[in-house]
This record gives C-alpha cells, structure tokens and sequence, in this order.
C-alpha cells in the first residue's frame, strides 16, 4: 500500500482522499450488512423448517396420545379396572414407564364476560386519569393483565377471580356492578385432560418426561 504524507497534499487532495475513505468504510460496513442479512436468513429458514416439522410431529403424538388412552379407558372400563362410574383419569405402570392422565373442570366465561372486559377496560382508563402515574400505576397495569387473554383466546378464570378482591379498593359502584357481570357470566365448561409420562432413570427413580422443551 502506498504511503501518502498528509502533510504535501493539497486541500482538494485531502477532501479526495477523506472521500475516498469514506466510500470504503461504507463498502465495508454494506459487506458486512449483507453478510449479517444471509447469516440470519440462513439461520431463520433452519430454525423455522424444523420447528415446524417438529410442531406437525407433536400435534400427531397429542392426537395419537388422546386416542389411545380414551381406548384404553374403555379397555378398563370392559375390564372392570375403574374405581367409580364417569371416571376419566388414571394412572398406569408399566415397568420403567408410568403414565399419569388427569381431568379437571374447565371454568370459562360466556359472552358476557366480553363486554364486562371492555367495561372494565374504559374504567380504568378513566380511573387512571387522576393518577399521578398514569398507565404506569402499578394496579392499573396488574389489572390490564389479569384481562389478557390466553392463546385460545380465553379469559383466565383465576386472574379474573382476583379482580373481585378490589371492589373495596375502588369502592366505585361501576366496578362493583362490573365484577357482578363477570360473575354473572361464570359458566363451567368441559373438562381439561392433561397427560404426564415418567421413566425410571439407572437409579430407579421416576423422572418426568417433559414434552414442552420451554420448561428446562
């Protein structure tokens, strides 16, 4: 590389030159750009075509794992292997394998629960008006989040159920008349059945077998 002495060049020289150092850190920084743009993309279209696979291939074992243990629970009701009329869950060992399936009542809301949410949201909104804090106050914002709803799109029955404890905190009756129609719209709905698998591990202990990867 040529050496150049700043020193002899003239004001024009210099301005070509910073020019030209420029033009070649912004080639630089393009290249490496470009190249971070392909790594990610690289990696994105890795990622995604395996966890979509592996998405296909957990929502057929949830399917196979529901058809199979509601035709085994037939299997012990034919052999007289259940405890009490309208069981659902039970559990089963098979030397190193266990397997657990639980039901509990589902609780959910109706329609109605629905417009007591958006009711509840515009008092809030107005409630927070007179706060120093705005959106930022705390009991807003824990309030905000016991109406999100889950991925079904549902409202938590237990969150919700925590919202009754405020009535004397606002002491307004339009929060009061608002938790009366959240309660109004209570309906049991169904019943949740959950699996659990365990294996015995070298030392004869049962370690759960967790399908969700999220909970290691």
């Amino acid at each position: 590389m040529e050496n150049i002495n700043i020193d002899n060049l003239s004001l024009a020289e210099m301005e070509k030159l910073e020019a030209k150092i420029k033009a070649r850190k912004n080639d630089a920084r393009q290249r490496q750009e470009t190249a971070y743009i392909e790594l990610r993309h690289g990696f994105m279209s890795k990622l995604k075509d395996r966890v979509l696979k592996e998405a296909m291939e957990v929502e057929a074992l949830v399917a196979f794992v529901r058809n199979e243990t509601a035709g085994f629970l037939e299997v012990m009701k034919e052999y007289g292997q259940l405890k009490k009329e309208g069981q659902i869950g039970y559990k089963l060992v098979d030397g190193d394998f266990k397997l657990e399936v639980k039901a509990n009542k589902v609780k959910k809301f109706d329609e109605r629960a629905d417009v007591a949410a958006e009711r509840l949201i515009d008092f809030l909104l107005k409630w927070i008006k007179n706060k120093d804090q705005g959106t930022e106050d705390p009991m807003y914002q824990l309030a905000m989040t016991m109406i999100s709803r889950n991925s079904q799109g549902d409202l938590d029955y237990k969150q919700i159920s925590n919202l009754y404890k405020w009535e004397d905190k606002f002491n307004d009756p339009e929060y009061s008349d608002i938790m009366s129609l959240f309660k109004e719209s209570h309906v049991e709905e169904g019943i949740a059945i959950h699996y659990y698998f365990w294996q015995k591990d070298e030392f004869q202990v049962w370690r759960k077998i967790e399908i969700s990867f999220n909970r290691f």
